[in-house]
């Protein structure tokens, strides 16, 4: 069945693996919940078989309602959200609302997505621009490199309130521009890295053919080193996608941001909805999934336009 599926086949069976082992987690998380609630309701959770008045089997806790007590999977604020409780509010969330709703998470994943976009395109020219200036020129490597490590070793949650404050403190206004600079913050070293790679890659064979031929530098920058540069590009690009995404999401939460999939977790964690986290949790999963396909497509347009024929 696996191979009928073909490269889904192992994705979609890693996928149900982990909804099973989702699934059999609910039960411990959310037991010690749903006995309490069963206690406060008045009703005796006895071993099966026993007789009690408004006695509840234990095993009956586990799944269903019984005597209007919830049990481990449909429980309103869960410590461990069922999965398809969390499909539910997805569901309702996504397919159930208007686009435009405040309520919808195609909203929020487009206000999220937007501020990313932004993020990404200025942290993959900032690292491509770097990349070129570290591989040309040696005071660049000297003084750039140890300075983008050293930038990467301090938390994003820890430098993103800076960011806010710094950028309000410009008469910036709004909230578009410090997640677009938090994310850009932390696409931009990923891109960096693969890039010098990927101009470093041509071997000395190749470059002194081209000096053979007298080219110059400029084509031999555009004609050898970036085609070179390509795959490791792309896939600095991905890792990038993500970091985008994460930095969006974490630039949202300080902000008290009321639009954006950060604004829904945190909203969520703040009225004690688990379910809504977990919603949300998952709308950001897809669409990074989504980003990450868009970006393979477009890789695989560039090698076919290149002539590789795999």
């Amino acid at each position: 069945m696996i191979r009928g599926l073909g490269a889904a086949g192992p994705v979609m069976a890693v996928l149900l693996a982990l909804v099973a082992l989702w699934a059999v987690a609910v039960v411990p998380m959310n037991i010690r919940l749903a006995l309490s609630q069963a206690e406060r309701a008045g009703a005796a959770v006895v071993p099966e078989g026993a007789v009690a008045r408004q006695a509840v089997p234990v095993w009956r806790l586990v799944a269903a309602n019984t005597f209007a007590i919830p049990g481990t999977y449909a429980l309103d604020r869960p410590r461990l959200p069922a999965p398809h409780q969390v499909w539910r509010d997805f569901s309702d969330n996504t397919f159930g609302r208007a686009v435009t709703s405040k309520r919808s998470l195609v909203y929020h994943g487009w206000v999220t997505l937007a501020a990313a976009l932004n993020g990404f395109a200025l942290g993959t020219a900032l690292g491509i621009l770097l990349a070129v200036g570290i591989v040309y020129a040696r005071v660049m490597e000297m003084g750039v490199m140890p300075l983008a490590i050293i930038s990467q070793t301090v938390p994003i949650v820890a430098i993103a309130p800076m960011i806010i404050v710094l950028v309000a403190a410009l008469g910036v206004e709004g909230r578009a521009v410090p997640k677009a600079i938090i994310s850009a913050y932390l696409c931009f070293f990923p891109i960096l890295v693969g890039m010098v790679k990927g101009l470093r890659s041509p071997d000395t064979m190749k470059l002194d053919l081209l000096r053979t031929y007298s080219a110059s530098g400029a084509q031999t920058f555009w004609k050898l080193r970036v085609p070179a540069s390509l795959p490791y590009l792309f896939a600095s690009l991905k890792v990038g996608a993500a970091a985008a995404l994460v930095g969006t999401i974490v630039g949202e939460l300080p902000t008290g941001a009321v639009e954006g999939l950060g604004a829904r977790i945190l909203i969520g964690d703040q009225f004690g909805t688990p379910v809504q986290i977990w919603s949300a949790l998952f709308a950001t999963a897809i669409l990074a999934g989504a980003w990450i396909g868009l970006l393979n497509l477009v890789e695989r347009l560039v090698r076919w336009r290149m002539g590789a024929r795999a």
